[in-house]
């Protein structure tokens, strides 16, 4: 697919099917563009479609089929975009950083393709409300799919999840309690984790 150019280009980027579920456009949205005019248009969009798809069809489906609608807090973001929210310090990182994560259409300094979305999960905001339960998502998500990395933030504990073609099979959070949950190399990696998400419903896909 060429780079959009126009509003029709840009129309058509956004009705590509990624998955059963998920269209190109519901990733498009960002505060950072829309407040301050700059349009969130991928560079390459054939590696974004191709890395949004596994993100969508691996990890974003199974989710929604098995705790119903997600909430979209954020998804893919352009260079142009990215770079301006990592120098006006809106919560972005540097695009070498971001490579591969919110920026779908470059690939990381490895080479490596990948995706993220930062998500809400309302089943679990409607039915957990203590501090530290965020881990229990977490550990169903590390148990059932292939994610490469989570971070976790304190607002409805929106997650950050990727899919990536090298997963490093990790999980930091910045919502109580802060830190690293697992990561490979740490005893609790490996093995059945179903004791901490004890009620959760099975997976569906």
């Amino acid at each position: 697919m060429r780079v959009p150019g126009s509003m029709k280009g840009l129309e058509e980027l956004g009705r590509v099917r990624l998955s059963k579920n998920f269209f190109f456009r519901d990733f498009l949205f960002s505060e950072i563009a829309n407040f301050h005019g700059i349009p969130n248009i991928p560079e390459d969009p054939d590696l974004a479609i191709e890395a949004g798809r596994h993100l969508c069809e691996e990890l974003l489906e199974p989710l929604q089929a098995t705790f119903g609608r997600l909430h979209l807090r954020s998804g893919y973001r352009s260079p142009k975009v990215n770079e301006f929210g990592n120098r006006n310090n809106l919560n972005c990182s540097s695009n070498a950083n971001t490579a591969a994560d919110h920026i779908w259409d470059r690939r990381d300094a490895r080479g490596f393709m990948g995706a993220t979305a930062c998500i809400v999960v309302p089943w679990l905001i409607d039915n957990y409300d203590r501090e530290g339960d965020w881990r229990k998502m977490a550990w169903w998500i590390h148990d059932h799919l292939p994610y490469a990395s989570i971070m976790v933030f304190p607002k409805l504990w929106a997650m950050n999840i990727q899919w990536h073609e090298k997963p490093a099979r990790r999980i930091r959070s910045f919502a109580e309690p802060r830190g690293v949950l697992t990561r490979i190399g740490m005893a609790n990696n490996e093995g059945d984790h179903s004791e901490f998400y004890a009620g959760f419903p099975a997976l569906k896909q």
